[in-house]
């Protein structure tokens, strides 16, 4: 490998639509907890260029956004009834399943494995997701030994805030500059990264992908890849990341 390749000695990683392929379960819900309250014109399209607008990390959050915005939506909708509404069909009741069940592992364990051996301080997620949520996916998966510092939904600011990948970087002992980078699917992480020193790498979820090859486009020509090298990301790769690997030295 060429030395010249070499940029990044510390990962840290986004969850939703970068290790886990949520198009199924956390999108879904906001498209159907937005439908809830009469919503009907919140689509895909839609979720996906409010995600683009930035600020938009907290899912319930959004959905309530959402729901306000819309023409056909409930006016008066609180926070407290959205959430309650999008956790029933992600989390599941007694009688229905969550739509968590359907989230899938985008990268393989192998690479994974591999990035984490060359990681300096080892690896990091900064996630908008709930802590229980982030914990149960990587339980499910049986990643929990890979990952050493996990911020989440409880612990402050959110991205696009740069605090979120300062305090992984303060608590994985290193420093917040450009060798550490935040690989993120929303322009939020990039801003999030670029804004606390640290280097951002997009990736383009599998569902983007996929309506870009429909189109017979690159999947670089996603309006949210587009977005994200916009925002200042180093590059955008394609589902499972698997060129990352070649911008980390070797271990000895």
């Amino acid at each position: 490998m060429s030395s010249d390749m070499i940029k990044y000695k510390t990962v840290l990683f986004d969850m939703d639509g970068v290790l886990a392929e949520v198009s199924k379960s956390y999108r879904a819900a906001i498209i159907l907890t937005c439908h809830s309250y009469g919503a009907k014109s919140v689509t895909d399209d839609i979720v996906t260029e409010w995600k683009i607008r930035g600020n938009a990390n907290c899912d319930w959050t959004l959905s309530r956004n959402l729901i306000l915005d819309a023409k056909d939506g409930r006016n008066d909708v609180t926070l407290e009834e959205v959430t309650e509404t999008f956790e029933i069909f992600y989390q599941g009741t007694k009688d229905t399943e969550g739509l968590y069940k359907l989230e899938t592992l985008i990268p393989t364990r192998q690479l994974l494995t591999e990035l984490r051996k060359r990681s300096k301080g080892g690896m990091g997620i900064v996630t908008g997701r709930p802590r229980s949520d982030c914990m149960k996916f990587l339980k499910d998966m049986n990643l929990e030994d890979f990952f050493d510092v996990h911020y989440c939904a409880e612990d402050g600011l959110k991205k696009p805030d740069p605090f979120p990948v300062q305090s992984v970087c303060k608590q994985m002992g290193i420093e917040p500059d450009k060798s550490v980078v935040l690989i993120g699917d929303t322009p939020d992480d990039i801003r999030a990264a670029v804004a606390a020193g640290c280097s951002g790498v997009g990736v383009t979820t599998p569902e983007a992908v996929a309506a870009q090859e429909a189109k017979g486009k690159p999947h670089t020509s996603a309006p949210m890849s587009v977005a994200m090298k916009e925002c200042g990301a180093d590059m955008i790769l394609p589902p499972g990341f698997v060129e990352l690997v070649n911008y980390f030295a070797e271990t000895q």
